[in-house]
């Protein structure tokens, strides 16, 4: 699993950071479906659904506003509930005793 960020302006000219969220084969074993469930889609269970590749991963981007900091996991087979191995960090859920992972869309510090 890995987050990768990419920053650009959009074509209104607002800042946008685009994350692709990616689920790795192992990770993903024997998955037929994932998603996508956040605080930046609702935590819509059926809202963001990831493509599944060729080596048996998942991935799919999303556009997010910059300078935030967003709460996901990962839906598979809308049963198991999954936390991305590569967030940027962890915290603790409003609604269970579990965690969910963490992106940060700010620029890393050079």
């Amino acid at each position: 699993m890995s987050l990768k960020k990419a920053f650009f302006s959009n074509r209104a000219g607002k800042p946008v950071c685009r994350v692709t969220f990616c689920l790795d084969k192992e990770a993903a074993k024997d998955a037929e479906t994932v998603f996508l469930v956040g605080d930046f889609n609702d935590w819509s269970m059926k809202a963001t659904q990831l493509k599944k590749r060729k080596d048996g991963s998942f991935s799919r981007f999303v556009d997010l506003e910059p300078g935030k900091k967003y709460q996901f996991r990962y839906l598979i087979n809308g049963e198991k509930w999954e936390n991305d191995w590569h967030a940027d960090g962890y915290e603790s859920s409003p609604i269970s005793e579990s965690e969910n992972s963490i992106v940060i869309t700010a620029p890393a510090e050079s």
